[in-house]
């Protein structure tokens, strides 16, 4: 296939499954800009505009668009199995006739590339139309539904479109895919935030005595309770605007001046469930990380073993959370000297290989 080499087009899938995607994107399509800026990039995914738009500062074109199913969440840490395999029975339907109209979407936006973060359906769209694409990401779709819902046909196809794909680029810390023949590991991937905490007391009112955990739950619709928690002295909480918190120490982040890099960076602790833009960008700023345990989650294992060797840390039961009983082990957190933060140098590894593939 020959490029165009004046202002070659980039199409990019984002799987809409939380923020993890996310996370793992924009810094490389940054770093892209970075180095071509003349690069035309179009993000396909069903992730908001406004919430791509925080995390990307390269200009691109946002297209609604689902690649993947990911799995149907009954909450920020639970699965629906049952209607996670409804929902693939349905996608999966008339499987040749979806590529196939995927291959013709992708011809018509005169796509030069594809790369996806995971969605398969996008690189089996550019496989069937002869358009180049790469796949990048800690996880993969097709080992996920087999945990869940067994190998079948569908698993095969998932597992399908990722081998036939001209790279997997397999992000650090990540699942093993040892079924996958096109693996290439990088390194870890996150946006470093700058540290503003003075920026942030002055703001708040805050002495610099007083501690700020920020409370993230990965981009999946989930309310906790705040409200429930006890007060804890001299410790703030940041949640988010939509769960309308009335905890008197409970602080809407959305409202403070700077971007959730920034934020995450300018904290005393993180809050949060198992997932890879949380514990890689928590790790590279070097904040310490609470998280609530999510055992059936495949990944999880991955991630969690990467966070104790590269982070302070420390594991609390879903009651424990929803009570908001935790004052202790932020504690510990506390007290325990910190650790060398990790290098994301994942963005620019991606890039780099993205760029000579482009040939740009």
């Amino acid at each position: 296939m020959a490029f165009n080499l004046i202002h070659p087009h980039l199409v990019v899938s984002i799987s809409g499954h939380g923020f993890g995607h996310v996370a793992q994107t924009a810094p490389i399509l940054n770093a892209l800009h970075d180095q071509c800026p003349k690069l035309r990039i179009t993000v396909r995914s069903s992730v908001a505009a406004g919430h791509l738009q925080q995390r990307i500062r390269a200009p691109f074109t946002h297209l609604q668009s689902t690649g993947d199913i990911g799995m149907v969440m009954s909450s920020a840490l639970e699965v629906d199995i049952e209607k996670s395999r409804a929902a693939y029975q349905k996608f999966h339907a008339n499987w040749n006739e979806r590529v196939a109209a995927e291959a013709a979407t992708l011809k018509a936006l005169q796509a030069d590339m594809v790369f996806s973060d995971v969605g398969y359906l996008p690189l089996a769209g550019a496989q069937r139309a002869g358009i180049p694409n790469v796949a990048l990401c800690s996880l993969n779709w097709a080992d996920i539904f087999r945990h869940y819902c067994g190998d079948n046909l569908i698993t095969r196809q998932i597992r399908n479109s990722y081998a036939d794909a001209d790279a997997f680029l397999h992000a650090t810390p990540g699942m093993a895919m040892s079924d996958l023949p096109n693996l290439i590991p990088v390194s870890p991937i996150a946006v470093l935030g700058t540290n503003r905490r003075e920026e942030l007391n002055h703001h708040l009112k805050l002495s610099k005595q007083e501690k700020l955990v920020l409370v993230s739950m990965g981009g999946i619709d989930n309310r906790l309770s705040v409200e429930n928690w006890p007060r804890i002295d001299g410790v703030r909480y940041l949640v988010q605007a939509s769960w309308q918190a009335k905890h008197p120490d409970a602080i809407d982040l959305e409202s403070l001046p700077m971007n959730f890099s920034d934020l995450l960076a300018s904290c005393d602790a993180l809050l949060c469930k198992p997932g890879y833009g949380s514990f890689v960008e928590a790790a590279s700023s070097g904040i310490p990380v609470l998280y609530v345990g999510r055992p059936d989650w495949p990944e999880s294992p991955a991630l969690i073993e990467w966070l104790q060797r590269h982070g302070v840390c420390r594991e609390i039961s879903r009651q424990t959370l929803e009570r908001g009983k935790f004052s202790e082990v932020l504690e510990e957190i506390w007290s325990e000297p910190g650790m060398l933060p990790a290098k994301p140098d994942g963005a620019t590894q991606v890039s780099d290989y993205l760029v000579k593939k482009l040939g740009i």
